[in-house]
């Protein structure tokens, strides 16, 4: 099967050709041929002259020189890199630019007003009339959707349920005890507030603790495919605005996450612990309950994070300790694995 250029129009809506003068507005940069036409986007080495690319890595910068692209949006270290008819749109956040290029040409989806006839809408639920409700998706009694917002097929919206303005609910979601904020995103297969993980313990066993709590998700949130956010036990779960949680992230009951910090796949977050604003945790990192993770703290793939982490640390390994000395002691581990190699100094030959 050949290689073809982003945006198969099987799946992606299509807009265009965009003049250089409406591209260069939503990068910042200045040009000089704004009535040019560009009519899509498309990788440097895959692109001709009709379309827009971008450059935010440095290491594939040796590409500049044989690009046919009509458009670069790169750094301006870059620009004199590009061959005489290719345009630079020079701008010190090339990748920032290229995310609105690219939603120029291939907006997100808008919502096709209308309810399918397989889907089960409680008459109690309070939808405004552009949303859109996919196949076999069912709306609880009592469950407010806002303007613009699409739920899609096979979806469950439960009793109660506030889901704000534009937001994208993919299919076979299920969300109880939340509200919504608007222009929120629920990937494929997300659970957002069933029973969080809490039981009492005795010599008879288990007894389950009612979670009385909600899950609230701030504007802008995005919750990545197959991902759990429980809610609060007598407390709400947070997710604040911004917050980008990748697939297969599990969030336990009464944890707060502030805002715009990233959560990368198969993060696991223990019960009433805080994410602050602006954190970065990597894949499979895991955090024990009750802690604080300070602003803007970066947290490494496969940490296991088992006290407070500072604002602004970066901290790896099980159990965690500052990258730095994480590094200094990786280092000295392998020296002395090697030295434990070397024969002794006047041992025997053969």
């Amino acid at each position: 099967m050949s290689a073809s250029k982003p945006g198969d129009p099987r799946f992606f809506a299509r807009t265009g050709p965009h003049s250089l003068a409406a591209i260069a507005a939503l990068v910042g940069a200045e040009v000089a041929e704004p009535e040019r036409l560009i009519s899509g986007v498309a990788p440097l080495q895959s692109a001709g002259p009709e379309d827009v690319s971008f450059l935010d890595n440095r290491r594939y910068a040796d590409l500049l020189p044989a690009t046919k692209a009509g458009a670069v949006i790169l750094h301006p270290d870059f620009a004199g890199k590009l061959p005489p008819e290719t345009v630079a749109l020079a701008t010190p956040e090339p990748y920032v630019g290229w995310a609105k290029v690219a939603a120029l040409f291939h907006p997100f989806p808008q919502a096709r007003a209308g309810i399918h006839p397989t889907a089960l809408v409680d008459s109690a639920a309070r939808i405004d009339p552009t949303v859109e409700i996919g196949p076999g998706a069912v709306i609880g009694a009592g469950a407010e959707i806002g303007t613009g917002t699409i739920i899609g097929a096979l979806t469950v919206i439960g009793d109660g349920v506030v889901i704000g303005r534009n937001c994208r609910i993919h299919a076979q979601v299920t969300v109880s005890h939340a509200i919504l904020g608007d222009r929120v995103v629920l990937f494929p297969g997300a659970r957002i507030g069933q029973d969080g993980f809490g039981f009492a313990i005795s010599p008879a066993g288990f007894t389950s603790v009612p979670q009385l709590g909600r899950v609230l998700i701030g504007d802008g949130a995005e919750i990545g495919a197959n991902s759990c956010i429980d809610r609060g036990s007598a407390q709400d779960t947070v997710i604040g605005p911004g917050v980008r949680i990748d697939n297969l992230v599990q969030i336990g009951h009464n944890v707060t996450i502030g805002h715009h910090a990233v959560l990368v796949a198969m993060v696991g977050i223990s019960g009433s612990t805080t994410i602050g604003p602006q954190a970065m945790l990597a894949g499979q990192a895991g955090v024990a309950g009750h802690l604080t993770i300070g602003r803007g703290a970066r947290i490494g793939a496969q940490a296991g994070i088992m006290a407070d982490v500072p604002d602004g640390a970066s901290m790896m390994g099980t159990p965690a300790s500052p990258a730095k000395a994480f590094y200094r002691e990786l280092v000295t581990l392998q020296r002395l694995a090697k030295a434990g190699r070397k024969p002794d100094k006047g041992s025997a030959t053969d």
